[in-house]
């Protein structure tokens, strides 16, 4: 853990929106469309594969990697590691929310949904191959799943699915949230490389507070979070996060 007394202020609006959707035991969701909305116009044809499922999901999945954050500041256990894929997590899942409501048209709209449902459906197709199961009484494995996903393209004559990057889909909800995308797209690839255990972030983006040496002449860095690297990160997440709670609710409402 960092020896380093940590500020975190610039964490604070963040905090503060995350807190505003903690509800009792569980986090507040986005609320269903109203059937007269465009949101609900976009679905009807999707069965139960639905953009705002998607979106709901991201929102609270993007909440609960922030919020873990937040408990870890309040609790005084920063470590310059966890608050960097936390919110390469939260990014990630705003980003996500926000690209699937923001496409330039209803059948872009669709097409993102559904391609990012079959990419869904083919995870959980490896997963059940990995693992022998299989769903019980009337339930669809992912293969149908995927095939049942492609028939609704398919019917709405939409070009054949893609699987979506995650980059891919900064890159382009950055803008809508006032964001500039290559920046975005470099806080995400430290905060990437953290997660992964590279090395280079730990330069790039911690404080070295002490040195030690071993026998074999090698040095151990003792890091502590840079937060002023850090801060950018968490500026895109409240932005994303803002814009797709308004975005949303702007979509879901009845016109």
């Amino acid at each position: 853990m960092s020896t380093q007394a940590f500020n975190g202020a610039y964490l604070l609006p963040l905090f503060e929106t995350i807190e505003q959707a903690r509800g009792e035991g569980a986090y507040r969701q986005l609320p269903a469309p109203h059937p007269a909305s465009s949101l609900a116009a976009d679905d009807a044809t999707l069965g139960p594969y639905a953009i705002a499922h998607l979106v709901q999901n991201s929102h609270t999945a993007g909440l609960a990697h922030a919020d873990a954050l937040r408990r870890l500041t309040v609790a005084g256990e920063v470590d310059p590691i966890s608050p960097w894929t936390l919110l390469r997590g939260a990014l990630e899942n705003f980003a996500t929310g926000l690209w699937l409501l923001d496409g330039a048209g209803r059948d872009e709209r669709r097409h993102r949904a559904l391609s990012l449902w079959d990419e869904d459906m083919r995870n959980r197709h490896q997963h059940e191959q990995d693992t022998g199961h299989q769903p019980s009484g009337a339930g669809k494995t992912g293969a149908e799943r995927r095939a049942e996903i492609k028939d609704i393209a398919d019917r709405l004559g939409l070009p054949p699915l893609t699987r979506p990057g995650t980059l891919q889909i900064l890159l382009a909800a950055a803008p809508s949230a006032g964001l500039t995308a290559i920046k975005v797209g470099a806080a995400w690839r430290a905060a990437s490389g953290f997660a992964h255990g590279r090395y280079w972030p730990n330069l790039r983006a911690s404080q070295p507070r002490a040195a030690f040496q071993a026998d074999n002449g090698i040095h151990t860095l003792a890091l502590v979070i840079d937060e002023d690297q850090h801060r950018p990160l968490a500026q895109y997440c409240h932005s994303m996060l803002r814009r797709l709670q308004e975005h949303y609710t702007a979509r879901a409402q009845a016109h």
